[in-house]
């Protein structure tokens, strides 16, 4: 039997190079886009008239498996609760049009595998496990009073991340590798949620990263690199580290070294104010981390200002976990006013995040031979700030995987 053929008829289309968008249909066969234009028969007509057809969005830096940044609570949360909670989180990622994913530190194989096995529902994955640090770093939970309050348990498919020297650097890489790893994420400096450490400092020693990124290209995985201090993030290009997540406080070296080696920034802007925002809400954060991220806001925004005025390649990731899941795409409004504009900032979420993750051969564009990730959205894309609002459908590979079709697809 032929596979079904769908026409996404009369809408706007912006193909996710940063072009603006422009009308015409779109046709999808066996899960993947096979023809763009006009006059397009196929067995169901979907009318777009009013809309626009982005390709699905990524967020390449998020965590499914918190939700909240209450210690207190985590601590008392059975252990597997997470799992399900998970499930949740990655429908409202879903529900935004974000249909691939980079778990930035929590998710393990088995979430991964649920996702491929349909037992539940949400964006594509990339996993990172956990996130490798030094002692006293910003994946260390250890606390002045002797106690460990740890954001994410270790498990038997989640070793532990903290690592010491090159050579136990050698050996924790290959074990995130064997536990099902993508990616590979690094602490090369201090962070804002972590007890002991600044994020001004530069974590792991040049010889560690090196190790690092040697294993992980010999298993041909990609390493992001939390790094927030200037010589943390000056130390992760050097050593060939693909991405820069966060980039705080970014100078104008640390700029000239990413252009030079072609590293991305996943800025995550809206994360700092997260963790304000929880602690205006009641949620107990330690004093020292809120004041952390009021001192790092507006370093930030003047940072990633100064990365998009010199071309840094930029890809969409929110830290989403510290932020609510669903809302990841207030971070699009924040890239804007960092100097970018809006097409540039709908590319950073769609075509730059997948040549970022590897996969520009399948998504991150509209055009044939791509897989046929598509987000109907209700009026004008470049309204940014309003965006979620207007999400109608999102389809992953030609299937509705949340929202209503406009007029429940009509039969041509």
């Amino acid at each position: 039997m032929a596979a079904q053929r769908t026409v996404f008829r009369g809408g706007l289309i912006f193909d996710g190079t940063g072009a603006q968008a422009s009308s015409g249909d779109l046709v999808v066969e066996g899960g993947r886009i096979v023809d763009l234009g006009g006059g397009s028969d196929g067995d169901i007509s979907v009318d777009c008239a009013g809309m626009t057809l982005l390709p699905g969005l990524f967020d390449c830096h998020t965590h499914v498996m918190f939700s909240h940044i209450d210690q207190w609570k985590q601590i008392q949360t059975p252990f597997s609760y997470q799992f399900y909670e998970a499930a949740g989180n990655l429908a409202a990622t879903l529900g935004v049009g974000i249909t691939t994913i980079r778990d930035a530190g929590g998710a393990d194989l088995g979430v991964k595998r649920a996702l491929e096995d349909g037992l539940i529902g949400g964006p594509r994955m990339h996993i990172s496990i956990r996130m490798l640090s030094q002692t006293g770093g910003h994946g260390d939970d250890w606390y002045v009073s002797g106690v460990e309050v740890p954001f994410m348990v270790a498990h038997p498919g989640a070793p532990s991340g903290m690592v010491d020297g090159p050579d136990a650097m050698r050996v924790k890489v290959r074990q995130m590798i064997r536990a099902g790893a993508d990616v590979i994420k690094v602490a090369t400096s201090g962070g804002v949620l972590s007890p002991r450490d600044d994020p001004r400092h530069a974590h792991l020693r040049p010889a560690e990263l090196e190790i690092l990124v040697a294993e992980a290209e010999a298993a041909g995985v990609f390493v992001m690199a939390h790094a927030q201090a200037a010589d943390g993030i000056k130390n992760a290009v050097r050593a060939g580290i693909r991405s820069i997540e966060h980039g705080i406080y970014l100078d104008d070296e640390a700029i000239e070294l990413m252009l030079e080696h072609g590293t991305w920034l996943v800025p995550t802007l809206v994360a700092p104010g997260g963790v304000i925002d929880a602690a205006a809400q009641g949620v107990p954060v330690p004093e020292a981390s809120v004041a952390k991220a009021r001192q790092v806001v507006d370093i930030h925004q003047r940072s990633f200002s100064k990365a998009v005025a010199a071309g840094v390649r930029i890809a969409m990731g929110t830290d989403s976990g510290v932020t609510p899941h669903g809302s990841n795409l207030r971070e699009l409004a924040l890239m804007a006013d960092g100097g970018m504009e809006p097409a540039q900032v709908l590319a950073a979420a769609t075509s730059s995040a997948a040549e970022l993750m590897g996969l520009s051969d399948r998504l991150g564009t509209l055009e044939p031979g791509k897989l046929a990730d598509v987000v109907l959205v209700r009026g004008d894309v470049a309204d940014l700030a309003t965006l979620s609002e207007r999400i109608e459908s999102v389809y992953m590979e030609g299937r509705l995987v949340s929202g209503t079709p406009p007029g429940d697809g009509v039969r041509s």
